[in-house]
């Protein structure tokens, strides 16, 4: 197992950032097994000799350090103990995911648009398709994504959201390995399943996650005390990271391969 390496979130940010690289890079990964021959030659033709797609997963949290105005972009506050999704309620100013993933994957395309603006486009997609499906990035309980959540994880010192971005994935196997057993699981009606539906409903499916399993699975503890988290919640919590990541990959290729110009 490897050591365990939390990333810990300013109190004051809003959210983190979304699986970090190797789950952003596990998203691409597997969504690259499922693109179609038009797909695959759009992508290579939009990156520059030598890039990789997966090797720019994270490229949005990137700029993001330098273009706050995008930080609404990668979550949308969907309240606990509501049904679900509400863009009126949740999204009024379309300046959230479920709305830049739309705006995106229409500049995506159009092959008449600036290629400088589709790959960047390209991009956002491939990155926003992955933080939709954290399910702290599609939930709120007055508590900016659970990033005021504090935790202790298995001896370690984090908060709720950072142990949902990146805590629970540096204790499971390695990138290379956990690739393959994802892919290896990805059935045809999997695929099938997975793809269907619209960004909003995935959107309202990743809330329930948080609702159930996120929130749901937390010891109940004094108001703002420290949540001990143990080998319980990890066995229940990393089957559902698995899950969440490989409807991801499914979902980003099913997008890409019907929106091929």
């Amino acid at each position: 197992m490897r050591k365990i390496a939390l990333l810990l979130i300013a109190l004051g940010c809003r959210s983190a950032f979304a699986w970090g690289p190797e789950g952003h890079r596990l998203v691409v990964r597997i969504a690259e097994t499922m693109f179609s021959p038009a797909v695959r030659a759009q992508v290579q033709s939009i990156l520059a000799p030598g890039e990789a797609l997966s090797a720019l997963a994270s490229w949005a949290d990137q700029i993001r350090r330098t273009h706050r105005e995008m930080e609404p972009w990668h979550f949308v506050d969907v309240p606990l103990g509501s049904a679900g999704l509400d863009r009126q309620r949740d999204c009024p100013e379309a300046d959230c995911i479920v709305a830049k993933i739309a705006d995106f994957e229409r500049i995506w395309r159009d092959p008449a648009a600036n290629p400088a603006k589709r790959r960047e486009a390209l991009l956002f997609v491939v990155h926003f398709v992955g933080d939709l499906h954290e399910p702290l990035h599609c939930a709120d309980n007055d508590d900016k994504g659970g990033n005021e959540v504090a935790v202790r994880f298995l001896g370690e010192t984090t908060n709720l959201h950072a142990l949902w971005d990146s805590g629970l994935l540096s204790h499971m196997p390695q990138e290379d390995v956990l690739f393959h057993t994802l892919s290896q699981v990805i059935t045809p009606a999997r695929i099938a399943e997975w793809s269907s539906g619209t960004v909003d409903q995935w959107c309202t499916e990743s809330f329930h996650v948080a609702e159930t399993t996120v929130y749901g699975l937390l010891p109940r503890g004094r108001p703002h005390a420290r949540l001990i988290l143990g080998e319980s919640y990890r066995r229940t919590a990393e089957p559902v990271v698995e899950l969440q990541i490989e409807k991801a990959g499914v979902r980003l290729a099913a997008i890409l391969n019907e929106s091929a110009p």
